[in-house]
């Protein structure tokens, strides 16, 4: 079977576990819209995401190496599009440039009554929360560390996850212009993405059917070197549920079902997933992943998405 290596993982070492995400240039009526529970449940964290320390030392996963790395999307979506570059320098990205362009190459960040209208019924702007990403970006030096703006959730799941997919380029070394098929019918087929490092003993396989032009059955697990499933885990489930008032046995299978679902519709985006209470940082994780899918199944590419991602101890 074909195999697509990715490199990814954040360039802040802070981080023990990689999470990616999400899909196209917002419209008009996904971002007015201020409800996700992306935004309202970002405030707390499931356990898996507690072991980040500053001082955490990488045992697995890439770095990223010096270049230019650019993403585009192909398809305008309400007359804009995405163009997103960064510039990595010393190991560090220097310089963060997202952007949503018109034909004429003008930012949605100068077009006024939009702007104007967004705002009214919002809170929030491209003019405001474009210029916010980068410079969040470039401080945090991962797009996870960056906190969600309410009333701009679906722009910030495409950003997260276009973020994301710059920085595996990143660490591949690999300066070539990603493109973005955004808004393709999906191709039939199966698509794979497996995580290639154990993160506290289990890491993430994620298999997704699209039949119909439409996702049939997503297969998300975390699992261990034995073939087990986190779900099966007594003593883990029982602490998280104890701690976090959630756990694995409950919150994949949610998180498997809430992605069909999501995916069933005339606005079909991961981004519409909801984020399981008491397991915010695995259910950003599940969206990220499942948007690297989506990407996948629009361009009809079935080879396995393999994630050599960040592990610290």
């Amino acid at each position: 079977m074909k195999s697509r290596k990715f490199v990814t993982g954040f360039a802040m070492l802070a981080l023990s576990v990689l999470v990616l995400g999400a899909c196209s240039a917002d419209d008009k009526g996904k971002d007015s819209s201020s409800e996700s529970t992306a935004a309202s449940s970002a405030v707390s964290s499931d356990s898996s995401s507690t072991e980040a320390s500053s001082e955490a030392k990488v045992v697995a996963g890439g770095e990223l190496k010096d270049g230019t790395y650019t993403l585009e999307e192909k398809n305008y979506s309400n007359d804009y599009r995405t163009k997103f570059s960064i510039t990595v320098k010393d190991g560090k990205i220097t310089k963060s440039e997202y952007d949503a362009v018109n034909k004429d190459g003008k930012s949605k960040t100068e077009d006024t009554d939009y702007n104007d209208m967004m705002k009214s019924k919002a809170g929030t702007s491209p003019e405001e929360f474009i210029p916010k990403f980068n410079e969040e970006l470039e401080k945090a030096q991962s797009p996870q560390n960056i906190e969600v703006v309410t009333g701009a959730t679906h722009s910030f799941e495409s950003f997260q996850n276009y973020a994301q997919q710059l920085i595996q380029a990143a660490q591949a070394g690999n300066t070539e212009t990603i493109e973005i098929d955004n808004g393709a019918k999906l191709k039939d087929g199966t698509y794979t993405l497996e995580e290639k490092n154990y993160s506290n003993d289990y890491r993430t396989k994620f298999v997704m059917t699209v039949e119909g032009g439409k996702v049939t059955k997503s297969e998300y697990d975390n699992i261990n070197k034995d073939g087990e499933s986190k779900t099966k885990d007594a003593d883990y489930n029982k602490m998280m549920q104890d701690k976090a008032g959630s756990s694995p046995e409950k919150f994949i299978p949610e998180l498997n079902e809430s992605f069909v679902k999501a995916m069933d519709g005339e606005d079909a985006s991961p981004a519409n997933i909801e984020v399981v209470t008491g397991a915010t940082h695995s259910s950003h994780s599940f969206i990220i992943y499942a948007s690297q899918l989506i990407n996948a199944a629009e361009k009809g590419d079935t080879a396995t998405i393999e994630v050599d991602n960040i592990v610290t101890e």
